[in-house]
């Protein structure tokens, strides 16, 4: 093993870069996302109760933070790896496995468009109620219109705008901020009520049977990683810090401030209404249960604020679900070189279009389904676990294969890092348990088709394909789940 790593140099290394303070506010943005608006309500409704809560958060505080960890130390020790990611699972475990992570890390980012939609309308139903839950025909146009105008408009070569971003950032947190004032400032916070609500006995929504603790804590693990989600984005700002040691720290503390702020939206809840009621509010729940504790005033702010929010998210998430396919197929990592084609304005517009397109059909289906943002949320959280998991075992590979590549890079061990990153891999497994059967069925799905895409890519470049025994092992699980869905499915054993 290497000797102890040299500490990061504490100089100024850009003196027009980041301050400290700027780099928590920027990483706290990046990771605050759409699941706060609903965290009072998603838990509850999955049988969730108060103790059960409490440990969730405590169990993905943990594992969320070795993967945030995970990304950081990775990015330093790895630099050379540009591909997102799902590079990660490709350097260290084969070019499907890293497809598969990629294109788990695409799909995930499609199904994030068709969740924010369904909460935006239902958020819009608050002033226009012929949108109604966000999932018929008014409210499948309205984003039909939205995701095709964002597709145009990033054809045309927009991929940030500083305006949007500013916008966005205020309208999550003033909100949230409000809401948190005025339960615990105006007395709408009732101890009693929170400790009824710490420990009662719930049902599965589908088949009746009462949870036991177990149950209750995986039950609200899958809203936890959810609202995670972009996690991974955290370290992309590294290159514009003032300080190249204040990354580490500057992601730490903002780490904590969001799960601050996740505990707090999620348990100051409980004190605010039975968890029977809680679970029943309509999307989005901070809304209704802000309407429930302050009134009609509390309902507009917390519609108002989503709407701008996810009207801003969803241009960020047009760019990445064409940014992401577009830099796979450039690096040959399995995509069709169709998807690195660009216009004269530098934009993948071919990617853009077939986006859109898929964004549709899942569109369309949410309209013909009872399934809403909450089904749509829980299957893009299961689709990046596949990222995260490899580029989790990917860091146990590099801490006890290559110790010397932390040497001078980052200022703790190998070793502790071998540990972060295991802790990781078991994190991101208790997930994919958590997803369920019928998560875990619909994954399938979704997945097989990638392998025909591989192969399709890879026999058009000439390139030889699922030669090594891990890349033939991961088509066969993916095959094998795929069959075993289709007979539960015609069996009856699970619906959808």
């Amino acid at each position: 093993m290497a000797g102890k790593p040299a500490v990061v140099d504490q100089t100024v290394d850009n003196p027009q870069g980041m301050g400290f303070f700027h780099l928590i506010t920027s990483v706290i943005t990046l990771i605050v996302g759409s699941g706060v608006f609903s965290l009072c309500s998603d838990m509850a409704a999955n049988g969730a109760d108060g103790q059960a809560i409490v440990l969730a958060w405590c169990i993905s505080g943990v594992g969320v933070l070795c993967l945030v960890l995970t990304f950081f130390c990775l990015s330093r020790v790895k630099p050379k790896l540009k591909g997102g990611i799902y590079s990660y699972a490709s350097e260290g475990f084969g070019h499907f496995i890293g497809f598969c992570s990629a294109w788990g890390y695409w799909i995930s980012a499609i199904l994030c468009i068709v969740s924010f939609s369904a909460l935006l309308f239902s958020a819009l139903a608050y002033f226009f109620p012929v949108f109604e839950s966000g999932n018929n025909l008014p409210s499948i146009i309205g984003a039909s219109c939205i995701v095709w105008f964002y597709t145009w408009l990033v054809s045309r070569g927009v991929t940030e705008a500083a305006a949007i971003n500013a916008v966005v950032t205020i309208a999550k947190m003033v909100p949230i901020f409000t809401a948190i004032i005025a339960i615990v400032f105006l007395g709408h916070f009732h101890p009693d009520t929170f400790m009824a609500n710490f420990n009662v006995m719930t049902t599965d929504a589908e088949t009746g049977a009462i949870l036991n603790s177990g149950d209750k804590i995986l039950s609200a693990l899958t809203t936890t990683v959810w609202v995670f989600i972009g996690i991974e984005s955290a370290v992309a700002i590294s290159g514009r810090a003032r300080r190249d040691s204040d990354v580490g720290k500057a992601t730490i503390v903002a780490f904590i401030c969001v799960l601050c702020i996740y505990l707090m939206v999620s348990l100051l809840s409980l004190g605010v209404m039975p968890l029977d009621e809680l679970a029943a509010l309509e999307n989005p729940p901070l809304a209704n249960l802000m309407e429930y504790a302050v009134g009609e005033w509390g309902a507009i702010l917390i519609n108002f604020g989503v709407v701008l929010s996810l009207v801003g998210a969803m241009l960020g998430y047009i760019v990445l679900t064409a940014e992401s396919p577009y830099e796979a197929a450039q690096q040959k990592a399995g995509f069709p070189s169709f998807f690195a084609k660009t216009n004269e304005k530098g934009s993948p517009v071919g990617t853009l279009v077939l986006n859109a397109c898929i964004i549709e059909i899942f569109l369309l289906i949410m309209m013909f389904s009872d399934n809403t943002y909450q089904f749509f949320y829980v299957l893009s959280a299961g689709m990046i676990l596949l990222p995260y998991l490899f580029s989790a075992a990917y860091m146990v590979k590099v801490a006890f294969k290559e110790p010397e590549a932390f040497q001078g890079k980052v200022s703790a061990s190998p070793v502790f890092y071998g540990i972060i990153g295991l802790l990781g891999v078991a994190y991101a497994l208790l997930l994919c348990w958590a997803t369920g059967a019928v998560g875990l069925t619909i994954m399938s799905f979704l997945f097989a088709p990638g392998i025909v895409v591989y192969v399709l890519s890879k026999k058009s470049r000439g390139d030889g394909y699922l030669r090594g025994t891990a890349d033939k092992i991961a088509v066969g699980v993916i095959l094998v789940a795929l069959v075993v869905s289709i007979y539960f499915l015609v069996t009856g054993q699970i619906v959808w």
